[in-house]
């Protein structure tokens, strides 16, 4: 199973340790750690279940750019879901 981490600016409705999550792609890691923690969900995903801009995803030391969600993952991937930092 994956490890999934939440960074800290998620912390208020994301769980605070990594959780394991089943699946063979990003985005059904995803819907099985939002089957747990719902909360999570709109902050990740907009309405239409798309990676909500300002978020970034990292697996296994990777920043994905593309087709985040279908990215596939080996059994012992690490996603780090991280809310990113814009401004100036």
């Amino acid at each position: 199973m994956a490890q999934v981490h939440f960074t800290s600016h998620l912390r208020s409705v994301a769980p605070r340790e990594s959780v394991q999550a089943g699946g063979g792609t990003v985005g059904a890691a995803l819907a099985d750690v939002f089957a747990r923690y719902p909360a999570v969900k709109g902050y990740i995903l907009d309405d239409q279940d798309r990676l909500r801009t300002h978020i970034a995803v990292f697996v296994d030391g990777a920043h994905l750019r593309r087709d985040i969600l279908d990215h596939p993952l080996k059994s012992d991937s690490e996603i780090y879901v991280l809310q990113a930092l814009s401004g100036g």
